[in-house]
């Protein structure tokens, strides 16, 4: 019997060979295809293969979860805000659907967050009680110039009146006294009183108006009410001394492109009751903003497109937790959007020229050290493709305390289809700090993701080829740069490709999700419109596929600036290196947020006493993933610790 089956498996056998080879002979591209692949998917599932390289894995949400996720913070609680507002689809924001997510990555849990506004393209950070600040969003979507209807643009209010200011209503009129055109304003606006002027004597010169800025559209459409040239405007509706002191300027009003519009909203989110409170809204409506931790615990938010669609013009402000309220900086200093603004020891803040896209070609674009109280910028050399910096990613080096810096990859302004290979390093302690190439990329890359991983490597993975993907240019690739060494190491091939709104997160596990992508076509002749890729993609590092890991327990909540604290470990006697990982806060490949700080620490037994240190520069206010590295380079998984 046993023979009988042998033959009857043999003949199988045989005759499946001869299908194959019949298949070969008629269609040998695809078996070749399916051979190939079916042998990639065999040698990146090896356990050897993985220990080498890590793997990637898709997590694809129930439908009615699925988001358009433009932002993702980690939060203290070891779950993801992921924010998508109306998720760059107009038709999401008419209908003032705005959305967000918890997504819990142990339990594997998903639930929707009211949002309250357009929070598409605004800004984040940590604060100190572990809420996040979120700041700006959108306004108006972007219409391109054949789209637009209705003539329109800024209006410069002026109020002469040195005893009050002036606010005037949506809706209000402005007629020009040459063109004789009217144009309506879209919102409210408060103009402020004119100043006095006088000289060292005392003697009166004359008032300075107070300025106010609105953006203004024709009553009707069509190209016959657009404007050729700068008028003056009468307002309609005021009365007495009102009609003398108040009028606007305008230049050319036309059917050109709108850009998008931003708004002053701000709130925090509660990660505990995980919903949003509403605070003080800026002084200036921002879309595209960066917000970056100050020496005192405060937030200042910067840049961004205001309520006209305009790039804010180097009005800067802070918020204060403690009031949240905003303030003004008392000087003007202007950056292209989502800059990258790093906090320093010193207190002052590095700009790497890192950007995400609006501004002028020539305003701010230069890297540099940046007092923010005094307002100096001392500019820094070296910055190879240095016309190149839109879309390249910033990562504060580990450890922190090194104060060394990398600039990865970049475009051209705007939709260029320019792309830099090149890496920059700097180091801020040096004597003379500038910038020298580090490794190249294999690929010119425009928005490559970075995290810092405990072990002290950086993941660096996606991104394109060209703007927003174009040419079906996504870069299916990733490294791990080592800082001690200069140098990359290339790793699996991530699955899924990322580019514009596309963002990293490393989890408190040790291993980095990954979000987002809004590609502008979905083809190689750029004929289809792109679809924005809705999958959290997930990187297990080579050191999660080692035999173990070591352990951490039992340890304090919270450790005070130069205080210590003592946690349990079985594997306490391989401890080589105590990391503090500040959690991130990501989008548009802007995360100012990640840190980690080396600590130091002794071990005793099954204990591992850990140091923080003093710098409130180097180590901010706010909540903390604690990891221990055994002597392969084996992360723990984080303890949250809050550092008051």
């Amino acid at each position: 019997m046993r023979e009988q089956a042998g033959l009857r498996r043999a003949r199988r056998l045989g005759i499946g060979a001869v299908v194959v080879l019949a298949l070969a002979g008629m269609n040998g591209p695809w078996l070749y295809r399916f051979g190939t692949e079916r042998y990639h998917e065999y040698k990146i599932n090896r356990p050897e293969y993985k220990a080498e390289n890590g793997h990637w894995e898709i997590v694809e949400f129930p439908t009615e979860y699925r988001q358009n996720t433009i932002h993702a913070v980690l939060l203290h609680t070891g779950k993801v805000l992921m924010v998508a507002g109306s998720g760059n689809n107009k038709e999401n924001f008419d209908a003032r659907r705005f959305d967000s997510r918890i997504w819990d990555p142990v339990k594997g849990t998903v639930k929707k967050v009211p949002t309250p506004e357009d929070l598409f393209c605004t800004g984040h950070t940590q604060l100190a009680d572990g809420n996040i600040l979120i700041a700006g969003g959108t306004k108006r979507y972007e219409k391109l110039r054949g789209d637009v209807t209705k003539a329109g643009g800024l209006m410069i209010v002026h109020n002469e009146n040195p005893d009050k200011p002036i606010t005037l209503p949506a809706g209000t009129r402005f007629t020009g006294r040459e063109n004789d055109k009217t144009f309506v304003s879209k919102d409210p606006v408060l103009v402020p009183r004119a100043r006095k002027n006088f000289d060292k004597a005392g003697r009166f010169l004359g008032n300075t108006p107070g300025l106010g800025r609105i953006y203004v559209e024709a009553q009707k459409s069509g190209a016959r009410h657009e404007t050729g040239a700068q008028d003056n405007y009468r307002i309609q509706g005021l009365s007495g001394v009102d009609t003398r002191n108040t009028y606007g300027i305008a230049e050319k009003l036309a059917l050109d492109k709108k850009d998008f519009q931003g708004i002053r909203d701000a709130y925090e989110f509660d990660p505990v009751a995980e919903k949003y409170i509403k605070v003080d809204p800026m002084n200036e409506a921002r879309w595209y903003p960066t917000l970056a931790t100050l020496s005192d615990g405060r937030i200042l938010s910067v840049s961004g497109l205001d309520d006209i669609g305009q790039l804010v013009p180097g009005k800067n402000e802070v918020f204060d937790p403690a009031t949240r309220k905003w303030t003004y900086t008392p000087k003007i200093r202007q950056f292209p959007t989502y800059p990258a603004l790093f906090l320093l020891q010193s207190g002052r803040l590095f700009y790497s020229g890192s950007n995400a896209g609006y501004g002028p070609a020539d305003v701010g674009r230069d890297p540099g050290l940046w007092d923010v109280d005094s307002n100096a910028f001392t500019k820094l050399p070296g910055l190879s493709d240095a016309r190149m910096m839109e879309t390249s990613g910033t990562v504060l080096l580990p450890p922190a305390q090194d104060e060394r810096f990398m600039v990865i990859g970049g475009g051209g302004v705007g939709e260029s289809p320019l792309a830099s290979v090149k890496t920059r390093v700097i180091d801020l302690k040096a004597k003379n700090p500038r910038f020298t190439d580090g490794p190249t990329l294999e690929k010119g890359t425009r928005y490559p993701q970075s995290s810092i991983l405990p072990d002290d490597s950086v993941l660096v993975s996606g991104g394109s080829e060209d703007y927003r993907g174009r040419g079906d240019s996504n870069i299916l690739q990733a490294r791990l740069y080592a800082p001690g060494t200069n140098t990359f190491k290339r790793v699996a091939d991530p699955l899924v490709g990322r580019n514009y709104h596309a963002g990293s997160i490393l989890l408190p596990d040790g291993r980095v999700m990954f979000f987002g992508s809004d590609s502008l076509y979905g083809d190689k002749a750029n004929t289809k419109p792109g679809t924005f890729e809705q999958r959290v993609e997930i990187y297990t590092p080579p050191y999660l596929f080692r035999d173990a890991r070591p352990s951490l327990s039992s340890g304090p909540r919270t450790i005070a600036r130069g205080g210590s604290g003592t946690f349990t470990s079985q594997h306490a006697g391989t401890v080589k290196k105590v990391r503090l990982i500040r959690p991130s806060a990501s989008t548009h490949v802007t995360d100012v947020d990640q840190r980690s700080i080396a600590l130091d620490f002794t071990r005793s037994g099954d204990t591992i006493t850990v140091t923080v240190p003093k710098n409130r520069n180097l180590v901010q206010s706010g909540w903390y993933m604690l990891f221990v590295d055994d002597d392969q380079g084996t992360p723990s998984k984080a303890q949250w610790v809050k550092v008051p």
